[in-house]
């Protein structure tokens, strides 16, 4: 290779990929789609922070990322709320406490990797619980006492080394600290507000709903088919609920993003030690729009993001018996969020083997095997029990469970096709490859890829962009759905920035990377329906209160509140319209008639076809339903002949939703504020 194109060569690939971004930019004149609005927010929250940041910079001397990890903490407390947060780091203390039982704390390494694999113990092994009358906060708590009484000196030891971590890390680098806490705390503005997104309301609150109501979870797929699906996401979410006494997604959500964010700085500082790499990596991470999106939600791939990063650095970390079981740990997790995440951790367990460079330890291996069980099965037993089927709702064509038709789920709208051009359609014509407007998946993939196959070329960095690009790549290939490939574009940036400063210097590649920050939080609100409301403009205008939101955006969440005071009993409700399935709040009291429960919209599809409502009348009766949950709008003229047979009254209005009282006169109605 010439001299004068090695020298320059992999900075001119370095241009090709920031040029690229800059075409892609014009090309497709993002300037219409950027979100001024929220981004004007945006930006004005970061202006907050930095006044009353520098005010505490000049009056108490504090580091200004001492400032705003302290301002964020504060907004987070404020925002999601004291309970829930004290709850979160009672789950975050104890995790640690079992973690530590796997992992001895020595240093801040250990202390990162004891959270998540706590997490995915405590998740895994509860998993297996779900049907007994054991889930009380009572009960959580004097497990979560004793567990951390007994680990009191491996706690004290972890916390201790993650402060002094903490501290030289933003004193060898203050500028760059900043940044990367700031745009932390610009992505935990998700966590702010109330759980709203659809799949949220139809299913992933109802575990945390049940424990927290009933303290056991008696899933019954034929009213949900997902409620069976693998739920350690939701088991971690429950123990904070069911311990604060009310929900607690915004906090623990928080809690994930923050241990994904501590793996991949940890992980960039085992291969380069420069603590300003760490930051950009951090900042990076922080600011790409979909993990704002996934903070404000209950997705598998927040929690999935920090078990990867975790568990990569687990790999760079061997070899050792307990950090092989720590890794047993951690594939077990993933397959316990998502039975998806079996490719990552596949992926991740093949790179493990290959860095093994002794005889494999039988006794080990099988040490490994059974925590691996222990920690993934507790879902695909139950669901195998229940229903037949282990993956249900998956698969169905194979074990052909009697709860839904024998046939393979598939979303139509996410198979656009895998190409050469994939990632550049994501980057810009995000539209068909995920629920959000262009530019909302960020732009590491366009600009950065010249840094990418450097990454791939080097050997520095060679094994773990090879991981990090198959758990990218593979998830893509059977059905283009953009959010399965983001926990490898986060694990991604590790390699990345350390390669891109490798090559331009530290200094010139951080100017690249917080550009690309400023450019990723410009489009965050692309990444989500929920963030590009006013739902955060109004809850910061109101003073945090979430009924003002709620009502625009969630209101069947306030008919369900008032429900449960109203009547506390099992009484049915059913929800009319499929367009608004949200349930799962009800706990098992709950029915709908859109595809979740297959059998009630078969017989939705009957009923449609008598305009004299009498065949919907049946279905209700059927039902056993006492309340109905519905929007006016999207009543369709059976369903309001329906109404009037069966003698329903509206009993309360929030915003366009109504609860109706079926077959009960006596009820008055209400209006919510």
């Amino acid at each position: 290779m010439p001299a004068r194109l090695r020298m320059y060569g992999p900075a001119i690939l370095i241009g090709i990929g920031i040029a690229s971004c800059i075409s892609g930019l014009l090309w497709y004149r993002m300037w219409l789609a950027l979100p001024w609005s929220r981004f004007s927010e945006s930006l004005a929250v970061v202006l907050i922070s930095l006044l009353l940041a520098a005010a505490m910079h000049r009056l108490r001397g504090w580091a200004l990322a001492h400032a705003l990890a302290a301002i964020a903490c504060a907004a987070l407390v404020f925002f999601a709320g004291m309970l829930p947060t004290i709850a979160t780091l009672a789950l975050a203390a104890t995790a640690i406490a079992v973690g530590s039982l796997l992992i001895p704390q020595r240093d801040a390494l250990d202390a990162v990797i004891a959270l998540p694999v706590g997490l995915a113990l405590i998740g895994g092994c509860l998993g297996w619980l779900m049907p007994l009358p054991l889930h009380h906060s009572g009960v959580y708590l004097v497990v979560a006492a004793v567990l951390c009484i007994w680990r009191a000196q491996e706690l004290r030891t972890a916390g201790i080394a993650l402060w002094y971590a903490w501290q030289d890390n933003v004193a060898a680098a203050p500028w760059h600290a900043a940044a990367a806490v700031l745009a932390l705390g610009l992505a935990t503005t998700g966590a702010w507000l109330p759980t709203m997104q659809s799949d949220d309301l139809g299913y992933h609150l109802g575990l945390p709903s049940q424990l927290l109501r009933d303290g056991f979870y008696a899933p019954d797929p034929a009213q949900q088919i997902w409620v069976l699906a693998p739920w350690l996401g939701d088991v971690v979410q429950g123990i904070a609920e069911v311990l604060a006494g009310h929900e607690a997604r915004g906090a623990v959500d928080t809690l994930w993003m923050l241990s994904a964010a501590a793996a991949l700085g940890s992980l960039t500082t085992t291969v380069r030690t420069d603590a300003r790499i760490r930051w950009l990596v951090v900042a990076l991470f922080a600011s790409m729009p979909l993990l704002a999106s996934l903070v404000a939600g209950m997705q598998t791939e927040l929690p999935a993001t920090a078990l990867i990063a975790a568990m990569a650095l687990v790999i760079m970390r061997m070899p050792g018996d307990r950090l092989t079981w720590c890794a047993a740990v951690l594939a077990g997790g993933l397959f316990a969020l998502k039975f998806g995440q079996a490719v990552a951790a596949l992926v991740l367990l093949i790179w493990a083997l290959a860095r093994v460079r002794d005889r494999v330890d039988a006794k080990r291996v099988a040490v490994a095997i059974l925590l691996f069980l222990l920690i993934a099965g507790s879902s695909y037993f139950h669901a195998w029990r229940i229903s037949g089927n282990p993956l249900l709702p998956l698969f169905n064509n194979v074990f052909q469970s009697p709860v839904m038709a024998p046939h393979q789920l598939d979303d139509v709208r996410w198979h656009a096709g895998f190409s050469p051009t994939l990632l550049w359609a994501i980057t810009f014509d995000t539209k068909r490859y995920l629920e959000a407007e262009p530019g909302g998946y960020g732009f590491v993939l366009v600009a950065f890829v010249g840094v990418w196959l450097l990454a791939l070329w080097r050997r520095e960095t060679r094994s773990l962009s090879l991981a990090a690009s198959a758990i990218i790549l593979l998830p893509l290939l059977p059905m283009q759905y953009a959010r399965y490939a983001f926990p490898g574009v986060a694990l991604l940036l590790a390699p990345l920035v350390i390669t891109g400063s490798t090559v331009l210097g530290v200094r010139r590649f951080a100017y690249v990377g917080f550009a690309l920050c400023l450019l990723n939080f410009a489009f965050h609100a692309n990444a989500s329906w929920v963030l590009s409301t006013v739902a955060r403009k109004r809850l910061l205008t109101n003073l945090g209160d979430t009924q003002l939101v709620l009502q625009r955006f969630a209101p069947e969440r306030l008919l369900i509140a008032e429900l449960h005071e109203r009547d506390p009993t099992d009484s049915v409700v059913l929800a009319l319209n499929p367009e608004a399935p949200y349930i799962a709040e009800l706990a098992g009291r709950g029915r709908t008639v859109s595809w979740y429960s297959p059998t009630l919209e078969a017989a939705r599809f009957d009923a449609e076809t008598d305009a004299s409502g009498r065949r919907w009348k049946n279905l209700i009766d059927a039902t056993h339903a006492r309340w109905l949950l519905l929007r006016p709008d999207l009543l369709s003229p059976a369903q309001r002949a329906a109404l009037s047979l069966g003698g329903a009254r509206q009993v309360i209005t929030a915003g366009v939703a109504e609860l109706w009282s079926w077959g009960d006169p006596a009820l008055g109605r209400t209006a919510l504020p």
